[in-house]
């Protein structure tokens, strides 16, 4: 399965994107949040995609509207795409996606002003339950990607680790502390092959770049898919174009990379960042 990634929009995606996703032919298109600025534009073209996609919104998405207008209508937009605190099957290819915490900024466990006005004072402890009851009904023998805006705790505490807090002083852990309980319970009757999350950006504040991959000990693998901008150049000036690229077998991780496209979909640049013994 062939899985292809699109790490913090922040309004950068265009007919260009779509051609090469359409001459990629990914098996399924997943998408992290911070869409844009709460641009109806952004959701609209997610949504019309013509792959099998799930997305889960960011806390840029919500637009500083703390009355939670604008992130009511994103949902409305992208109605059955979006996968915050459900569960989106994809068939084909034969995939479930379970979505973390939707608008989450990380931070442990702490909810915006907009997302209370969505969904209501929404305890951890509930939190946690939503997450785990949309993967229970998941086969064990069926592939599962846990998909969310902001990746779990646990992950490290240094400013360059994948939700390492770079932008202020000490660094520590800023991931989510209900999806990190969330994977340790689904753990008890199945394995979760893979995590994907966005929001805190490879490139560091004062410099250097953010660890973007981590396999644990029980062969989950971690992937921070958050190149911003995701829109760039070559040394010759040509545009190009971020997605980072998954095969999937089952529950098992094959290979996964940050890749660069030009327009027409040729890969000019590539980081492999994991590849399976034998694949």
């Amino acid at each position: 399965m062939r899985i292809a990634i699109a790490g913090d929009l922040h309004g950068l995606w265009d007919a260009v994107d779509e051609r090469i996703l359409e001459r990629l032919a990914p098996d399924v298109v997943l998408v992290v949040g911070d869409l844009g600025e709460g641009e109806d534009r952004m959701s609209r073209m997610v949504a019309r995609l013509p792959h099998p996609v799930a997305c889960v919104l960011g806390n840029h998405d919500a637009a500083r509207d703390v009355r939670g207008e604008v992130l009511r209508r994103q949902l409305t937009l992208l109605g059955d795409v979006h996968c915050g605190w459900g569960l989106r099957r994809l068939d084909p290819p034969g995939l479930a996606v379970v979505g973390g915490r939707p608008a989450s900024s990380g931070g442990g466990y702490v909810l915006s002003a907009a997302v209370r006005s969505v969904w209501g004072p929404v305890p951890l402890e509930t939190s946690i339950t939503r997450i785990t009851t949309a993967a229970s009904s998941v086969s064990a023998q069926d592939s599962l990607v846990l998909l969310a805006h902001v990746g779990p705790t646990g992950l490290g505490s240094a400013a360059q680790d994948l939700c390492g807090r770079d932008w202020r002083r000490p660094a520590r852990d800023w991931g989510d502390l209900d999806l990190a309980a969330a994977i340790a319970r689904i753990r008890r009757w199945r394995p979760i092959p893979l995590v994907v999350f966005g929001h805190m950006h490879h490139r560091l504040r004062g410099g250097g770049q953010r660890r973007s991959f981590l396999l644990d000990r029980h062969n989950t693998a971690y992937l921070n898919a958050a190149v911003v901008p995701r829109h760039g150049r070559d040394d010759h000036g040509r545009p190009l174009r971020h997605f980072a690229m998954v095969h999937l077998a089952g529950n098992q991780l094959l290979w996964a990379a940050h890749c660069w496209f030009d327009r027409e979909a040729t890969l000019r640049w590539q980081e492999c960042l994991y590849r399976a013994s034998g694949a």
